[in-house]
């Protein structure tokens, strides 16, 4: 029996698994996706013998008995048998070593080298003879040596996990990009019904003759930015990478319905972040979600749209990484807001880009603002040579007030009920830098407003329950339209209403305000701020529209405040010029006078991001396992016990009505009912669980800690999922959403919380 014919599968031998890899091979071939020939005949060598090692008697038995399991002492994971039965005399030593190494390393199941070295006499007593051949100690060297680091290596190895993964998961490896040219044609002639004049403005001819190079575009808020990245991308395979969650949501919507009009879109969009599912299950009912996930997670469809950690991991170099790598390496990713990201993500991020270009993916920053150290950084440590162009503009959409001291209630009221007064437009966004911050506003404001005015006055920010707060998240979008429902006759919307709010609004929220009380943080955050008021440009300006409070109370001190010092002092000393009107292009100056990298290089930002910016770039491989996230998230998911209370009888129904789901889903896997059903049963048993989901809230997780160990007391769980218990916490939650207790009188605790 040759060694095709052995069982790879219970029911596929390895020459049919091989076949199916060849297959997805030749997709990936087809598709352009591969371009060098020689990479494609590596690629279909690995393919052909990556599961040859499967051909042993101990395996055989396994196969076909899910009883038996695997015996250390008895067998040998098949990736490492795969290498004896390669044939070192049918390629030439270089192509030898490439195949061996994608092979040997095409599983994590041990540590393949201490095994070669420990374990001869169990290989070779396991290997079929006439089959088999010796492992050079010279081949041995370079396969678990230097081999591996090497760009050929890394790519060969990603598109072997590529096509053993679809083959294995039964879906397809790529689907082709061969709409969105067509796609952003439409929208414009759309555009054109309504102006016959209109075409692609500056920016986006910029993006579309640099097709072929990474570009950095520089243009402010209103130049069509999220349509000259898909511009760029063309008709070939793209990230889109934002660095908010609501903002990629709402990306999302906006290509699906405005550029693709909801057509094949599960052969062609996928949103990739940790809550997709669930976004999917309330906006894509249409479609077969858990299909359309597992297709996005496989990274299969042509244009995703994706947080950071959802492609960046492979920084970690977990045991693997290549596989995310080698898509990215034929691929165009575009890079929105990158001034949003801290230094740890920054540097990732810097690394992820050095390696991307490395092995020829194309790069686009574009963004609103870029600051000439954020400049510096992406030239000399990700080693790119970009085409940069800026798009700068003399409009004024803002007027500046700058007080250096504490954000007063009183200015706010007073410029509420003079704009009211007036009957003029009344829209105003107060923006804290922390949540606890916000909440005292909200109280001051109360105090002021009075019961009458009060109806006026709202809050939201990311320490409400999840139903709060996306009701007023959908409120704050309906309250902050520029036009009014018949937007032909572009009618600016005129209300009253005060919004407190957090830095959540920065970049998450297409809304348009009259006025901004602020704190002051970063530079670009600011600005970012400014961008929610008077978005449109439209709103004419009659003395100050914005208002910045500059007393430093959040500058970051040891583990208190959140703003670098260095930072928040530049900021300050960039605004101490401003008073009036500030154009687009004196932002721009600002940034290029005072955010350098001769005033930023020696702060707390660029030490730590140096720090781990020279960690990873010598990363080994294997040191982080996969799963390991690019940053620490400190924070806990709780119930609080007044919301459970008052939920009480609808929460104990849907957990009763979870568990038999639970159980009929283990029922149908055992009799094997149609796939069909089961489905049904998965899908219902996620609508129950975001039911449940509704309740919670996320809360610093040293808080939560904190009441553990001082005021614990024992409310119970509510039970998501085998692995997610949510504990019912006593705490306060009101119309000001979460905020501690002080747990020596029970009384509100003062912290400070970002969003």
């Amino acid at each position: 029996m040759e060694i095709r014919d052995y069982l790879a599968k219970p029911d596929r031998t390895i020459g049919q698994h091989s076949d199916e890899l060849l297959e997805q091979a030749g997709i990936l071939w087809r598709l352009g996706y591969i371009k060098d020939e020689h990479m494609y005949y590596l690629l279909q060598e690995a393919c052909l013998h990556h599961d040859d090692g499967k051909a042993n008697p101990q395996f055989a038995r396994r196969v076909l008995d899910k009883r038996i399991k695997f015996d250390p002492d008895k067998e040998i994971a098949h990736n490492i048998l795969s290498v004896f039965y390669l044939n070192p005399d049918d390629y030439s030593d270089e192509d030898y070593v490439r195949i061996a190494c994608a092979i040997l390393y095409h599983h994590d199941y041990c540590d393949e080298a201490e095994v070669i070295n420990s374990q001869k006499e169990l290989i070779d007593r396991l290997l079929i003879k006439e089959y088999c051949y010796k492992l050079k100690r010279k081949h041995q060297n370079k396969i678990w040596g230097p081999v591996l680091y090497e760009p050929k290596t890394i790519i060969l190895k990603g598109l072997l996990h590529r096509c053993d993964y679809s083959a294995s998961g039964n879906y397809q490896v790529e689907y082709p990009n061969d709409f969105l040219t067509e796609s952003m044609d439409r929208l414009m002639k759309s555009w054109q019904q309504a102006n016959p004049e209109l075409d692609w403005n500056v920016l986006q001819r910029f993006c579309m003759d640099n097709r072929e190079e990474n570009i950095i575009a520089v243009a402010p808020t209103g130049m069509g930015k999220t349509e000259a990245g898909l511009l760029w991308m063309g008709d070939t395979k793209g990230f889109f990478i934002l660095p908010v969650r609501t903002a990629i949501n709402a990306i999302y919507d906006r290509v699906k319905n405005n550029i693709l009009h909801n057509e094949k879109i599960e052969h062609r969009l996928a949103l990739l972040h940790s809550e997709s599912l669930q976004y999917f299950n309330e906006h894509a009912q249409e479609l077969d979600i858990l299909e359309y996930q597992d297709r996005g997670r496989g990274l299969s469809l042509p244009l995703n749209i994706s947080t950071l950690d959802q492609l960046f991991d492979f920084v970690l170099k977990y045991k693997g990484y290549e596989m995310k790598l080698a898509i990215l390496a034929y691929s165009k990713v575009v890079i929105d807001e990158i001034q949003m990201y801290g230094p740890d993500l920054l540097a990732y991020l810097v690394c992820g880009l050095r390696q991307i270009n490395r092995l020829g993916g194309k790069i686009a920053i574009v963004t609103a603002t870029l600051s000439p150290f954020l400049r510096d950084i992406l030239r000399e440590d990700a080693g790119i040579p970009f085409v940069e162009k800026r798009f700068s503009s003399d409009a004024v959409r803002h007027s500046v007030c700058v007080k250096n001291i504490t954000m007063a209630a009183e200015d706010i009221v007073t410029r509420y009920r003079e704009n009211r007064e007036a009957e003029r437009g009344n829209k105003i966004l107060v923006v804290c830098n922390t949540v606890r911050k916000a909440q005292r506003m909200y109280d001051e404001l109360s105090e002021l407003l009075g019961q009458e005015e009060k109806q006026f006055l709202h809050i939201f920010h990311s320490r409400f329950i999840q139903k709060d707060r996306k009701r007023l998240e959908q409120e704050i979008r309906e309250f902050g339209k520029t036009y009014v429902e018949n937007e032909k006759e572009k009618i600016i919307d005129i209300q009253n209403g005060i919004w407190i709010s957090t830095s959540l609004v920065e970049v998450s929220l297409d809304i348009d305000f009259d006025y901004l009380f602020t704190e002051l943080s970063e530079l670009n955050a600011l600005f970012q701020r400014m961008g929610r008021c008077n978005r449109k440009g439209v709103k004419q300006l009659d003395g100050y529209n914005c208002y910045v409070y500059c007393d430093g109370a959040a500058v970051k001190q040891g583990r208190s405040g959140y703003i670098d010092q260095t930072f928040y002092q530049c900021s300050y000393d960039a605004l101490q010029s401003v008073d009036g009107p500030l154009s687009e292009q004196e932002k721009t100056a600002l940034l290029d006078q005072y955010f350098t990298m001769e005033r930023l290089k020696n702060s707390a930002f660029m030490q730590e991001y140096r720090e781990i910016y020279g960690e990873f770039i010598k990363l080994e491989i294997g040191r982080f396992k996969k799963g390991e996230q690019l940053r620490n998230i400190l924070t806990d998911s709780i119930i609080p016990k007044t919301v459970y209370d008052e939920n009480m009888a609808l929460i104990q129904k849907l957990e009763e009505e979870l568990a038999k789901i639970e159980q009929n889903i283990k029922e149908s896997k055992v009799t094997g009912d149609h796939q069909k059903i089961l489905k049904n049963l998965l899908r219902q048993r996620l609508e129950i669980q975001e039911k449940l989901k509704d309740f919670t809230v996320s809360i610093p997780r040293y808080e939560h800690q904190n009441y553990i160990k001082k005021i614990w007391e024992d409310f119970g769980v509510v039970e998501i999922s085998k692995y997610e218990r949510i504990p019912v916490m006593d705490c306060n939650y009101d119309e000001k959403g979460y905020y501690p207790l002080n747990y020596n009188d029970r009384s509100v605790q003062n912290e400070i919380m970002m969003l």
